[in-house]
C-alpha cells in the first residue's frame, strides 16, 4: 500500500471519513496540519459506481452484522450508518434543518429533557457557515425555530405531488407548513449541477446535485494534503505508557499496520466509535478508553420515524422528485396540551416502490401479505406518504456494548439495546394521528402505519461533569486529552429534527478549537 504518510506521526487521524470526518479533515488541513483519514469502507465514484437501483445501493450503507436487543430491537443498517468515504451523506435525504434552542436547554427552558454544555448562540455562526458552504436551497422564511431564513439558495420547486397533497392537507387543518431546507442544489454551484429531481438521494446522487463529504469536503481536504485511505478496518486505539493515545492499528486487504498521530479523532458514528472504545481497553482503561463515568456506550438515540400511507383516488407517484420536499415543525416543542414532553418534525416523504413493498410488508397490526399485499403495489402509483421524526429522550439503559461474538478482523461485534420510554411512546400516537388526520384532509384513505427509526445519535456524550459524560463540549474526551470524539455519538438530547446539520457544525467548532489551540502551541514553542 503506497502511502504518503506510512511510518510518520501525523499531527491527526481521523477515524471515519463521514458529515463530521469529512469536515474535520477538510478544515485541519487547510490550516496545514498533516492529516490521515481512515474509513472501513470504499472511495467510490458516483458517476461510475452509483446506480438507479434500491437493492444494489444498499451497499453505501453498514451491513455488517450487529446484535441487536431490547424492547424494541432496532433496524440497522442503510437507514441509519453508512460505510465508505461520505458515510450516510452519501445516501441521506438532504434534508439540512438546525436545531432549536430549546434542544440544547430543554432542562433550563422547560424543565424537561436534559441541557448541552453549549447553547444555540455557540453553533449558530457554524450552522450558517456550513449552510453557505454547501448551498442549502430553502425558503425566504422559514418559521420555526432561532433561524428564519432566508437561506443561501432559493427553495426548490417545482414540488412532488405528494409534497403538495401534504401542504394542502396541513393548511386545512390550520397546520403551517413550509417547503424544507435542503442540502440539494437548486442552482449551479462550484462545478455541481442543480437538482434534476432524479429521485435516488436515498441511493447516491449521480448528477452531485445532492452534498456529500464525498464530493465536497474530502477533495478539498485531498487537495490541502490529507491522505484518505478507504477499505481500513481500525481495529483498536494504540495507547502510550503515559495515558495518551499515540494512534490507530487498521486493517487493510487483511494486512494490520499502525497509524501514529498526536491527536486521535474518532468520527465513526454511534455503534462503532463506542465500540473501538471498548474494545481498545488496556490495564490503565480497564472498562475501555475514556470510559471512567461508565457512559462510553450508553444514551444512545434515534428519531422514532414511523410512516403513514394512504391511498388517494388520483396518482401520486411517490418515486417523483427528491424524497423530502414539504415539512411542518408545529408540533416541535413541549405543549402542555399534549400527554408527552418535547416534539416532533413531520415530513411529506417520497418512496420507491422497493421501499414502499418492504414499509408495508411490516406495517402495525400483523404482516401484509398476499391478495391485500398484491392489491396495495399494483396500486402503488396512488399512495401518499407522511414521516415522523420523533425525539427519543435518553436513557441510560440503551446502549452499545460488546459481545463474545467476533467478526472477520477479530474484533467483538457490537450488541445495540433499545426501548422506547413511555413518552416516547405517547409521542409517536399523537404524531401518527396528526399523520392520518393530514392524509385524510387532502381526500386520502389511510391505510398502513409502518414503525421506523432513524438518525442514530448519542453513546458518548458531551458534557462539563467528567463523571457523567465522555467528552467535553468541544469533543476532548476527559479522561485522555489527546483522544478527540467527533460524530453524533456525542449528542446529548436527540432534538424533534434531522441532526446533519448539527454533526457538521459540532465539527467545525471542533475543528476550529483543535487549530486554535494548535497554533497556540506553536507560538509558544516559538518564544521558548
Amino acid at each position: 500500500m503506497k502511502r504518503k504518510y506510512a511510518n510518520v506521526e501525523v499531527d491527526a487521524v481521523i477515524v471515519g471519513a463521514g458529515a463530521a470526518g469529512g469536515v474535520v479533515a477538510k478544515e485541519l488541513s487547510e490550516a496545514g496540519m498533516s492529516v490521515v483519514v481512515l474509513d472501513a469502507g470504499p472511495f467510490l465514484d458516483p458517476q461510475k459506481d452509483f446506480a438507479s437501483d434500491e437493492l444494489a445501493m444498499q451497499s453505501l450503507g453498514w451491513q455488517d452484522t450487529r446484535i441487536v436487543d431490547g424492547s424494541d430491537p432496532l433496524t440497522l443498517g442503510h437507514n441509519n450508518s453508512g460505510r465508505g468515504i461520505g458515510g450516510g451523506t452519501t445516501h441521506f435525504t438532504g434534508v439540512f434543518l438546525r436545531f432549536h434552542d430549546v434542544d440544547f436547554k430543554g432542562r433550563t427552558m422547560e424543565g424537561t429533557g436534559e441541557d448541552w454544555p453549549i447553547a444555540y448562540g455557540d453553533l449558530e455562526p457554524y450552522y450558517a457557515r456550513n449552510e453557505r458552504e454547501i448551498a442549502v436551497s430553502g425558503p425566504k422564511r422559514f418559521p420555526w425555530g432561532n433561524y428564519g431564513g432566508p437561506y443561501p439558495y432559493p427553495e426548490r420547486e417545482p414540488l412532488s405531488p405528494n409534497a403538495y397533497l401534504f401542504m394542502n392537507g396541513c393548511d386545512k387543518l390550520g397546520i403551517r407548513s413550509a417547503v424544507a431546507p435542503l442540502a440539494i442544489l437548486s442552482a449551479p454551484f462550484e462545478g455541481r449541477p442543480p437538482c434534476i429531481n432524479r429521485g435516488f438521494c436515498n441511493q447516491g446522487c449521480m448528477p452531485n446535485a445532492k452534498f456529500s463529504t464525498l464530493i465536497v469536503h474530502i477533495p478539498k481536504a485531498i487537495q490541502a494534503g490529507a491522505e484518505v485511505l478507504p477499505d481500513c478496518m481500525v481495529t483498536r486505539i494504540v495507547m502510550g505508557s503515559d495515558g495518551r493515545a499515540k494512534g490507530v492499528a487498521f486493517v487493510h486487504d487483511g494486512t494490520e499496520y499502525e497509524q501514529k498521530a498526536k491527536l486521535v479523532i474518532l468520527s465513526a458514528f454511534v455503534v462503532e466509535t463506542p465500540r473501538l472504545l471498548l474494545n481498545s481497553a488496556t490495564p490503565a482503561f480497564p472498562d475501555g478508553l475514556a470510559n471512567s463515568s461508565g457512559m462510553v456506550g450508553r444514551s444512545i438515540m434515534v428519531h422514532s420515524s414511523n410512516d403513514v400511507y394512504a391511498r388517494f383516488d388520483k396518482e401520486i407517484r411517490l418515486y417523483k422528485g427528491t424524497p423530502v420536499l414539504a415539512t411542518t415543525q408545529d408540533f416541535y416543542r413541549t405543549d402542555p396540551n399534549r400527554p408527552f414532553v418535547r416534539g416532533y418534525t413531520l415530513h411529506a416523504h417520497g418512496a420507491r416502490p422497493v421501499e414502499f413493498a418492504k414499509g408495508i410488508s411490516k406495517a402495525q397490526g400483523g404482516p401484509v401479505w398476499g391478495e391485500r399485499f398484491r392489491d396495495a403495489l399494483l396500486h402503488y402509483n396512488y399512495y401518499g406518504r407522511v414521516t415522523l421524526v420523533g425525539e427519543v429522550l435518553p436513557n441510560a439503559d440503551n446502549r452499545v456494548t460488546l459481545t463474545a461474538e467476533t467478526d472477520e478482523y477479530g474484533l467483538p461485534r457490537a450488541k445495540v439495546t433499545f426501548g422506547y420510554g413511555d413518552n416516547d411512546n405517547r409521542l409517536i400516537d399523537h404524531a401518527v394521528r396528526t399523520m392520518r388526520a393530514i392524509l385524510e384532509a387532502e381526500g386520502g384513505k389511510p391505510e398502513f402505519v409502518v414503525p421506523d427509526t432513524a438518525h442514530m445519535m448519542g453513546g458518548c456524550r458531551m458534557g462539563d461533569d467528567p463523571a457523567a459524560s465522555v467528552v467535553n463540549s468541544y469533543g476532548q474526551t476527559h479522561d485522555i486529552d489527546n483522544l478527540f470524539i467527533c460524530d453524533a455519538s456525542t449528542f446529548v438530547t436527540s432534538g424533534a429534527g434531522n441532526p446533519t446539520n448539527t454533526v457538521m457544525a459540532l465539527a467545525l467548532r471542533t475543528a476550529e478549537h483543535i487549530i486554535e489551540k494548535a497554533r497556540k502551541q506553536e507560538l509558544q514553542a516559538s518564544r521558548a
